[in-house]
Formats: structure tokens, C-alpha cells, sequence
């Protein structure tokens, strides 16, 4: 495994977890959409630019204090609705749609990165 690690470098792993947390983010999003109509659910998401800035090591002070006033927000909003629910279908499915084309993006880096990677080892041909 530290022969492959060493292959590839850092690149690979940071897709990896680059497409990780976007699916993990896919997940909450959907989640959000199943209990649009729960009574007193709050809607959970992250911020994936700043995870992703995270994950490849460049999370500064800064980044971390806007992420937990960020996640203050979201833990203490206020609802939408009078059942308590903060669910808003729009919202969610233009969050979805972000995720899913950071999510196409992050796949085709990857394709292109292994393309790449076969015209080396043909070496050029």
C-alpha cells in the first residue's frame, strides 16, 4: 500500500477524500429532503469548500471560526414553519445540484489524472 502511496502521491488521496465528502454532503442533503415534512426537524448540511480547503491542509484560524459560526447558524436557526421544521425544498434541491456537479467535476479530475497517468507509462504513444 506505501508503494501505491508513493506512486501516486497526495493527488489521489485528496480526490478521494474530496469525493468523499461530497457524497457525505449528498447524504445529509437527501436526508433533509426525506424529513421535509418531519415536525421540528433541522436541516444539517456542511460547507464544502471549506472542508474540502480542510482536507488539503490549507484550514486556517480563520476558515475553522467561520465554519463553527456556520454551524452555530445552522444548529440555532430559527424555523421556517410552524411545526418547527427548517426544511426548505428549494434550498435543498439547489444544494443537491451544487453537490452533484462538485461531485463531476471531482470525477473527471480523477479520469483526467489517470489518463495522464497511462500516457506516461506509454510513454506518450
Amino acid at each position: 500500500m506505501d508503494a501505491l502511496k508513493s506512486l501516486f502521491g497526495p493527488d489521489l488521496d485528496n480526490m478521494q477524500r474530496a469525493m468523499t465528502r461530497t457524497t457525505q454532503r449528498q447524504a445529509m442533503l437527501v436526508d433533509n429532503l426525506a424529513n421535509v415534512n418531519t415536525p421540528n426537524f433541522k436541516r444539517k448540511d456542511m460547507d464544502f469548500s471549506i472542508t474540502l480547503e480542510q482536507e488539503m491542509g490549507g484550514g486556517t484560524s480563520h476558515l475553522r471560526e467561520f465554519q463553527d459560526e456556520a454551524r452555530a447558524r445552522e444548529e440555532d436557526g430559527t424555523s421556517i414553519r410552524v411545526d418547527g421544521n427548517n426544511v426548505d425544498l428549494e434550498r435543498e434541491v439547489m444544494a443537491l445540484s451544487e453537490t452533484e456537479i462538485h461531485y463531476k467535476v471531482l470525477t473527471d479530475m480523477a479520469a483526467q489524472y489517470f489518463s495522464n497517468l497511462t500516457n506516461v507509462i506509454r510513454e506518450g504513444k
